[in-house]
């Protein structure tokens, strides 16, 4: 069991309390014992916070850990560890695996590995159809029930097409208060797309992916969660058109939170010009007034949280070209820093909201037990703890993912992971993993 540490001289940032000044924080037992200044550290570990942020522990509510069926590309021991070294402490992977999370015994394996690689806690999201096809809907009441107590059903990474199917399974989801998260695609506008629908599709002659496709199955969603009564979350919010279908429905009152991608907010379509497969991601990558929208969104709160929409490929399948390429880009160990440079020093967001972002927003989103905050006595210590002016390059090749396709290569970000702690046992110390 974790020894006293005290977490000295840092600045804390805990949204679930407004705190923000700097503090320490008596770490006992796997749990925070006092928060203030000036505490005294008799008999505990101290830990200089000096320069630093302490913040609750990282919330990702979007993740790809491929485990099982694809452990060329990811594990959740190996997304375990880069999300620990990201700050992360939750992590809540996608049932697209093989086979698909959409009965109890899967999702049940992907929680228990999780608890025994112990560097983040895992909390699985079920699928909403049987095998993701969209055509019945899967075991959610048995996966609610199960030892993963799933509260968060979706077919990422495939559209619920069938609006009668998606009706049923907000209403079903009701009766154990469970979020049904849709990735908003209109297949039907989008087959054989590879890029944004845009000036630059057009001149790269690449098939593209108009925003109403997003926009229209965004419209779709919200009018049922409003007839339904039921919780919707719509995963990976891309387009200018989604952000603001979403402020005026939480205006009426409709029952949706939402996320935005840091690529969303800090890449445009621009970059498919390189012919980069590490571009390729879906949605795809949009036109600059659509990040301004993300940003906006961020900033105004219409969208709740920051997901990273990690998703891993083994280096066969992602460095080929672009038209055979799977979509998809890593984000765990870079959507702190990504969020720092692009937003805080950008000016969208002051630091504490950009902690909101990352932290209390997303545990509102679905059931994350002991995290997001507060930073309060008798919490869990999940927590992190980066600096947040310190500069560095993104090194693919020094990442602890499995695979390599990260869209920042060779970029200079600001903000660092220093430490970060699940129920006061350091996973990540002085920027390195401990296991």
């Amino acid at each position: 069991m974790s020894k006293q540490l005290l977490l000295k001289g840092g600045r804390l940032i805990d949204p679930a309390s407004r705190a923000d000044s700097p503090a320490d924080v008596l770490v006992d037992d796997g749990r925070v014992a006092e928060v203030g200044p000036g505490l005294d550290g008799t008999g505990a570990e101290v830990v200089d916070c000096d320069g630093l942020v302490v913040c609750p522990g990282l919330v990702d509510l979007h993740t790809h850990l491929r485990e099982p069926g694809r452990e060329d590309a990811e594990t959740i021991e190996t997304g375990s560890r880069a999300a620990a070294l990201g700050g992360y402490t939750a992590v809540c992977p996608m049932p697209n695996t093989d086979p698909v999370a959409d009965n109890a015994g899967v999702v049940e394996m992907v929680a228990a590995r999780g608890r025994e690689v112990g560097l983040v806690d895992v909390f699985p999201v079920g699928a909403v159809t049987l095998g993701q096809r969209g055509s019945e809907l899967a075991e959610l009441g048995a996966m609610a029930r199960s030892a993963a107590r799933v509260d968060c059903f979706s077919d990422d990474g495939r559209p619920i097409r069938e609006a009668r199917l998606l009706r049923l399974a907000l209403e079903y989801a009701r009766a154990f208060d469970a979020v049904i998260a849709d990735h908003a695609e209109d297949a039907s506008l989008t087959d054989g797309a590879q890029m944004h629908e845009g000036e630059v599709s057009a001149m790269l002659g690449l098939a593209g992916w108009p925003a109403a496709a997003e926009e229209m199955v965004v419209a779709r969603d919200l009018l049922l969660a409003e007839l339904t009564g039921g919780r919707l979350h719509l995963c990976h919010v891309s387009t200018a058109g989604a952000v603001e279908l979403v402020r005026a429905a939480r205006a009426r009152g409709v029952r949706v939170t939402a996320e935005a991608a840091p690529h969303h907010f800090s890449l445009t379509d621009e970059a498919a010009r390189s012919y980069d497969p590490v571009f390729k991601v879906n949605p795809p990558l949009r036109e600059k007034v659509d990040v301004e929208a993300v940003r906006q969104g961020l900033a105004d709160g219409t969208l709740d949280a920051i997901a990273t929409d990690h998703a891993p490929h083994a280096r066969e399948d992602k460095e080929v070209e672009w038209a055979t390429a799977p979509p998809g880009m890593l984000g765990l160990e870079t959507a702190l820093a990504v969020t720092l440079t692009d937003l805080v020093e950008g000016g969208y967001l002051d630091l504490a909201t950009a902690i909101e972002r990352l932290t209390a927003g997303p545990a509102r989103c679905r059931r994350v037990p002991g995290h997001g905050g507060p930073v309060a006595p008798g919490a869990p210590a999940n927590l992190a703890v980066f600096d947040p002016t310190a500069a560095w390059t993104v090194d693919r090749a020094r990442l602890a993912s499995r695979a390599r396709n990260t869209p920042f290569h060779g970029r200079e970000l600001r903000g660092r992971v220093v430490h970060t702690l699940l129920r006061g046992d350091f996973t990540v110390r002085a920027g390195q993993a401990t296991r």
